[in-house]
């Protein structure tokens, strides 16, 4: 009883609570613990009487852990609600992307847990894909939904945002038909009624008249008439507004890119620097940066000539490539000055990538679908000379070259695509300027 008392801040008040109580009656009190199953109870009893864990988290449910961190945090166990908050952050992130609805409802039943606030926070903002295409997706409370969708700093494009709304509100009725046009007033009224707490926080003039079109006009009936309204006057008459795809919402971290590109977003150009920087993908942005366009296909000439006119002398440049008939995107970094003689370059810091969205998914996130693949022979790392244009490692990445445009793994760690040759339908050559 005495450990109990001094290792647990709750316990002791019950403790003293009901020894105060069996003086002044003589009556031998039970504490009762209703919200805690006698399993998790010995598990945290263990602990409270030696400090460890005896069982291995790693074989245990994910579920009873974060059961484990409810009761811990019920009892006041902050060390155990440390140690538990940190495995689970570290060794079971797939687990909890998939359960986020239960994760997050835990994480904010104690402001002890601050660890695992911090962690649903950062991946509301930064990966909602990975929310959204959980399989509990349809699960996930209102509340919930709406933290998510109203996130000025959403990595995610508005029509994706619509999908999943939309997604989440049909999966609360799936007595509903599939198909629009076979809904009646009374089955719009359902659907309106459900997400009437999320159109609010759905940007719809950020997307394209397509994406309105095809998207949106369908489910017309669930919008208050006064923004259906606004959103027909706005897509009719507004001719840039008619094709293209809407874009992510701006946040302060990638507004601190200037870009200008045909061929990759805001996102992709984010994610390249943070490879150029060696840092964390969740980390974020300090200082401005520009991509400045020294070298473009289809307004310089796609030629190997043009490029060594516009590009030779260049240092930390990023080589960007569309390929042809397809959604593959190519490309690396090259540190150092290209040259059109001289042979190769040495240097540890340079790398290759591809994106990869094989598909015209709007749910497709178009930073998750990569390749990053860095030097490891630093001896050929960049390929120079007049009878190439870009090109990296012997083999690895050669783009307008004498020979054609391919691929084929060897100075580089991993290959980047699946086939040898490609075509290309544009390429760009940006030099990095950091601000500093």
């Amino acid at each position: 009883m005495v450990i109990l008392y001094y290792r647990s801040p709750y316990l002791r008040r019950i403790i003293t609570l009901t020894t105060n109580k069996r003086k002044n009656d003589g009556i031998l009190s039970h504490i009762k613990l209703p919200n805690i199953s006698p399993e998790i109870f010995e598990m945290i009893l263990r602990y409270i009487y030696s400090g460890e864990i005896f069982i291995s988290l790693n074989e245990c449910d994910t579920s009873i852990i974060i059961k484990t961190l409810v009761s811990a945090g019920e009892l006041y166990l902050q060390e155990l609600i440390k140690y538990l908050q940190s495995f689970l952050i570290k060794n079971k992130s797939e687990w909890m992307e998939q359960n986020f609805d239960i994760v997050y409802n835990a994480s904010f039943e104690n402001d002890s847990f601050l660890d695992l606030q911090n962690y649903c926070t950062d991946l509301i903002s930064k990966q909602p894909d990975k929310i959204f295409n959980s399989l509990n997706f349809s699960l996930i409370p209102e509340k919930l939904l709406i933290s998510v969708i109203q996130n000025n700093d959403l990595q995610t494009t508005e029509i994706q945002v619509w999908d999943h709304v939309l997604k989440w509100g049909l999966a609360q009725h799936p007595d509903l038909p599939s198909d629009p046009t076979n809904y009646s007033k009374d089955d719009f009224n359902t659907l309106k009624n459900t997400l009437k707490q999320c159109i609010p926080f759905i940007r719809f003039h950020n997307l394209t008249s397509k994406e309105f079109l095809d998207k949106v006009f369908p489910y017309r009936k669930i919008l208050p008439k006064e923004l259906y309204i606004d959103l027909l006057k706005e897509f009719l008459g507004n001719d840039n507004k008619k094709s293209g795809k809407s874009k992510p919402r701006m946040n302060k971290e990638i507004s601190l890119i200037t870009i200008d590109s045909k061929i990759i977003s805001f996102q992709q150009a984010e994610l390249i620097l943070k490879w150029v920087d060696r840092s964390k993908i969740g980390n974020k942005l300090t200082s401005p940066c520009e991509f400045k366009l020294l070298f473009r296909g289809s307004r310089d000439g796609l030629t190997r000539e043009k490029f060594h006119q516009y590009c030779d002398d260049h240092s930390r440049t990023v080589t960007i490539v569309k390929v042809k008939d397809n959604n593959e995107i190519l490309g690396g970094y090259n540190p150092v000055e290209w040259r059109s003689y001289g042979g190769d370059s040495i240097t540890k810091d340079s790398f290759i990538f591809s994106f990869n969205n094989n598909n015209n998914d709007n749910n497709s996130n178009e930073t998750e679908n990569y390749i990053l693949s860095r030097i490891t022979n630093e001896n050929h790392a960049i390929l120079n000379g007049s009878f190439n244009g870009p090109s990296f490692g012997n083999t690895d990445l050669i783009i307008l070259g004498f020979l054609g445009n391919y691929c084929r793994q060897k100075s580089y760690k991993k290959p980047i695509r699946k086939f040898v040759h490609f075509d290309i339908e544009e390429c760009e050559v940006f030099q990095i300027i950091k601000e500093i």
